[in-house]
């Protein structure tokens, strides 16, 4: 399964997961941004609580810089907006946050946990970027005149390849940090990205190993009541059409059979 971590995203981070610390910890974000169009407008960073957005702090960009502080009493995912759209996720916790905005790039480091997440969606997007390679590199092939079954076969067999190591990246990520927020976070992007709640190969073996910490999380019991849900309709469904086709061919059989009699 492949989901992408581009930043069009992260608006869809519709959760809050906050992990206790020190009431004493505070943040310091300090951002820079050579997208003139930002220059003068607000910046806010946003989370979900209890079904509605709440704005947790803000700040103007002035000739490409801006700067948020205050209290971290607890870590936790928020995203960074610009007027309603999600630009990208910062990990809130105690110490100094440096945010980078790009028309190429979208980075928060100088904590430990922003450093982690960014380190991961770094190299997730570059095997993004090989994957659209690969599909171009297979039209220039063709156009060029290879054969282009040939061609497809063996791109395919790279493109696989390819899945395979950014599926076992996501997974050893998230299993890594079961118990802290990347884990929970991080998944719930990867939840996000499906059309709508369903239990994938991939999904139930992140769900088999991980612990109660990471399973009794409300949104994640929640997810996977609607997952299970979802693929009981969709078995529902699947038998229903089976036995609609069954029934199809079973009227033809009878037809045949009464015109075969009737010829006779």
């Amino acid at each position: 399964m492949i989901f992408s971590f581009r930043h069009r995203i992260w608006g869809m981070l519709l959760v809050t997961l906050a992990l206790l610390t020190s009431c004493s910890s505070t943040y310091q974000i300090t951002g820079n941004s050579d997208i003139t169009t930002l220059d003068g407008k607000k910046l806010s960073l946003r989370t979900l609580e209890n079904g509605q957005w709440i704005e947790v702090d803000s700040a103007e960009v002035v000739h490409g810089i801006f700067s948020m502080n205050g209290k971290a009493d607890t870590t936790k995912m928020v995203t960074l907006y610009f007027d309603n759209e999600g630009l990208m996720p910062i990990i809130l916790e105690n110490g100094d946050i440096s945010v980078t905005i790009t028309n190429r790039s979208l980075q928060a480091q100088g904590t430990p946990m922003n450093d982690a997440l960014y380190d991961f969606i770094h190299m997730r997007n570059s095997m993004e970027l090989q994957m659209g390679l690969l599909h171009s590199r297979e039209a220039r092939l063709i156009m060029e005149g290879a054969n282009p079954e040939f061609i497809h076969v063996q791109i395919q067999q790279e493109i696989d390849s390819l899945n395979r190591q950014m599926n076992a990246l996501v997974r050893s990520f998230i299993s890594d940090n079961y118990n802290n927020i990347l884990g929970p976070s991080v998944f719930m992007m990867m939840c996000s990205s499906l059309p709508y709640p369903i239990l994938t190969d991939e999904i139930e073996a992140i769900l088999n190993s991980a612990p109660d910490s990471f399973l009794n999380q409300e949104w994640v019991k929640d997810f996977v009541s609607k997952a299970k849900e979802n693929m009981m309709l969709i078995e529902e469904n699947r038998r229903m059409m089976q036995n609609m086709e069954e029934e199809r061919i079973l009227q033809q059989h009878n037809q045949q059979n009464i015109a075969t009699e009737r010829n006779r």
